[in-house]
């Protein structure tokens, strides 16, 4: 006869002794546990052709070791590695009782779960999937009422059925936030490194929460400093972060967790007892009102990034062209000098004209970080969710997407949580048509030049709806065709609202900003002067200029240029969308760097410099031309970052490419749809 051991835990009060007693009878007996007063049960059960040895754990709430009941539980557990636990869950207040499943999920034991007292919650009227729900939880679930004697037979049939799959690696984690998972990688890595054996026994990831949990029983395990030093330092920084402890912070991501969970399998028809968090989720993610809240808001992000930017937006133009006349009045009036050109036209255009849109990028992601701390972003993507379940994705597919607002890189990197593969190639190919921090520098140079200050705010919402309805329908298509195949469900988390932080919105922003900042210093610089040079040499000899002004000279030196051959043997290719090749020149720089493509124009355009750049623009172009140019930039390909991030998460050039491509020849299209047909009707 094979043998099974199975430990029984559970909350106090959930029914855990009727279970025991249902399971063995009256094959039981108890002692106590060495060195203390806790009582210890154990009893047989013969099923099938197994013996399974039952041990009944104390009551206990959590396994976070605050008391002797949390300690014994959790050290059978570790040490006696039972076949089987079975977590015996009050399924009348699931979400309370929950609590202690996913904990033990964080420790990859193998589970049962035990839905108890069934019968009461039916009489509260609440219904579950289990089936739906056991695939999320990625556990067996068997609905009991063990004073009852009912559902014996499918609680044993899982306890068998889970110990012969064993111990294994869990692929649903729990995600606790940036801040929070990018300081478990660095302790895990760690941990690996200095405290080999014991991570393989306990679990990197799991020793990594509980030392930013503080568990003292944990600490005294590690024996190495460098650990314990680096885990008070991650401990501290949170702490900066949240203005609360990091245990109270992983504490709300597991209610979290429950939360949507329960929110997308258990339906109740009674009126139930909400919380405040919960009423205010009963109109935030509302079926009905739901999506219409989350574009309203998104709106009202977008109308005052404009309305308050354009203050300090044209202070930062003021000072470059300032700083642009007094460089110029170096050098002695009508004199040529290649290092002022450099200067004025390569670094201050270019540059300058980058980093003119600081304000407004500050802004914008101040705005996220304040809806993704007070935890309504995590709405934001539940409601998608039914949007994406109708295109074959999840809704944690909209996570990255999400992401993909402030930069495409670490959105795709992202999609780590997605681990069924066709999800996450579909939502790969689909990120970069989310408007990153790149394309809203765009969008600021083109909108307030075209655009009457009315229809900035709106402009700017429609062109960032624009990329997420053309993500959806490019998904749904993929899904069809490329990657067909069944949706793996994932559980979305609900974090309970929390009063955003000053410091860490503060945080967030400057971080985001910097990055910006650090690559108009870097990148951006070194393309500006590559570009300067390009459209700047070979020179025209001197008599092709006789008899010329100055903007006449201006114009064939730019044409004489090897920016400007390109952009002349490329007009023909992009005059159909209403293109000319000045703007095609800045369309090519846009391939290394979005915002490479303002910087391009800046070159192109600055000889004249009593005009803003925004004014320059509004002379030579109508505003379909700038509503196609910016169709154009946010459908494209995406830069080279976001290409090379794509080839290494897919392990793929092939992928790499058809993205490239692909995003390409979409965006020809559409852009010369809408030229087209806007010009019938300018016409």
């Amino acid at each position: 006869m094979k043998k099974i051991t199975a430990a029984i835990a559970g909350n106090p009060n959930s029914g855990k002794s009727s279970i025991f007693n249902m399971l063995t009878g009256a094959r039981q007996h108890v002692g106590n546990y060495p060195g203390v007063t806790v009582e210890k049960k154990e009893g047989l059960c013969r099923y099938k052709d197994y013996e399974i040895t039952v041990v009944d754990l104390p009551g206990t709430y959590s396994l976070s070791a605050y008391s002797v009941e949390e300690l014994i539980a959790r050290n059978f557990i570790i040490e006696q590695q039972p076949d089987v636990v079975i977590d015996v869950v009050d399924s009348s207040v699931i979400e309370r009782n929950l609590y202690l499943a996913t904990q033990l999920m964080e420790m990859n034991a193998p589970l049962v779960l035990a839905f108890n007292m069934s019968d009461i919650a039916a009489q509260k009227g609440l219904h579950f999937d289990i089936e739906y729900l056991s695939q999320l939880l990625q556990t067996k679930i068997a609905p009991t009422i063990g004073n009852k004697q009912k559902g014996k037979e499918k609680l044993l049939d899982a306890i068998i059925e889970t110990a012969r799959q064993g111990r294994a690696e869990r692929v649903h984690k729990i995600n606790y936030g940036e801040e929070i998972e990018t300081e478990l990688e660095k302790l895990e890595a760690l941990i690996a490194e200095k405290e080999g054996p014991l991570s393989q026994k306990l679990g990197r990831r799991w020793l990594a929460i509980k030392l930013l949990e503080q568990d003292s029983e944990i600490r005294g395990k590690i024996g190495d400093e460098s650990v314990l030093g680096a885990a008070a330092g991650s401990v501290e920084h949170l702490r900066s972060i949240f203005g609360d402890e990091p245990e109270i912070v992983i504490a709300d991501r597991r209610y979290g967790f429950i939360s949507g969970a329960c929110q997308e399998t258990i339906k109740s028809t009674v009126e139930l007892r909400h919380d405040r968090s919960d009423m205010a989720d009963g109109v935030l993610i509302h079926r009905v009102l739901g999506l219409p809240i989350f574009l309203f808001l998104m709106y009202l992000v977008f109308v005052l990034t404009f309305r308050i930017g354009e203050y300090p937006m044209g202070w930062l133009e003021q000072f470059f062209g300032w700083l642009a006349g007094t460089i110029t009045n170096f050098w002695p009036a009508g004199t040529e000098s290649w290092l002022k050109s450099l200067l004025v036209d390569g670094v201050i255009g270019g540059v300058g004209g980058v980093i003119v849109f600081l304000p407004n990028i500050l802004l914008l992601f101040m705005a996220i970080s304040l809806l993704e701390d007070s935890g309504y972003m995590a709405r934001a993507a539940f409601i998608m969710d039914r949007v994406m379940h109708k295109l074959g994705l999840h809704g944690k597919s909209f996570i990255p997407m999400l992401i993909g607002f402030g930069c495409s890189v670490p959105a795709i990197m992202a999609t780590r949580i997605l681990e069924n593969r066709r999800n996450r190639l579909t939502t790969i190919m689909v990120i970069p048509l989310m408007s990153c921090g790149a394309r809203l520098t765009i969008y600021a140079l083109l909108i307030p030049a075209f655009f009457a200050e009315g229809w900035r705010g709106p402009m700017l919402w429609v062109i960032y709806l624009i990329g997420i309805l053309l993500a959806v329908i490019c998904a749904k298509v993929l899904r069809l065709t490329v990657f067909r195949g069944e949706t793996v469900p994932f559980v979305m988390e609900l974090p309970p609202y929390r009063m955003p932080k000053l410091k860490s919105i503060c945080i967030h922003t400057w971080h985001r900003g910097w990055m910006y900042l650090k690559k108009a210093g870097t990148i951006i610089l070194a393309i500006s002067i590559l570009l300067w040079t390009m459209g700047s040499f070979p020179k025209p000899k001197p008599d092709s200029l006789t008899g010329l002004n100055a903007g006449e000279i201006q114009q064939k030196k730019l044409e004489y240029s090897v920016m400007g051959r390109v952009g002349r043997a490329i007009e023909p290719v992009i005059r159909p969308l209403g293109f000319d090749w000045k703007i095609g020149t800045a369309l090519i720089g846009a391939a290394a760097a979005k915002e490479v493509f303002v910087s391009q124009l800046g070159i192109v355009y600055a000889e004249d410099q009593g005009q803003t750049l925004r004014q320059k623009l509004q002379a030579s172009y109508t505003p379909l031309v700038g509503f196609c140019i910016m169709l154009f930039c946010l459908i494209s390909a995406p830069c080279v970052a976001t290409v090379a991030m794509t080839r290494q998460e897919t392990n793929s050039w092939g992928w790499a490419l058809f993205q490239f491509f692909g995003l390409t020849g979409l965006a020809y299209a559409v852009t010369f749809i809408v030229y087209q047909i806007g010009s019938l009707f300018a016409g």
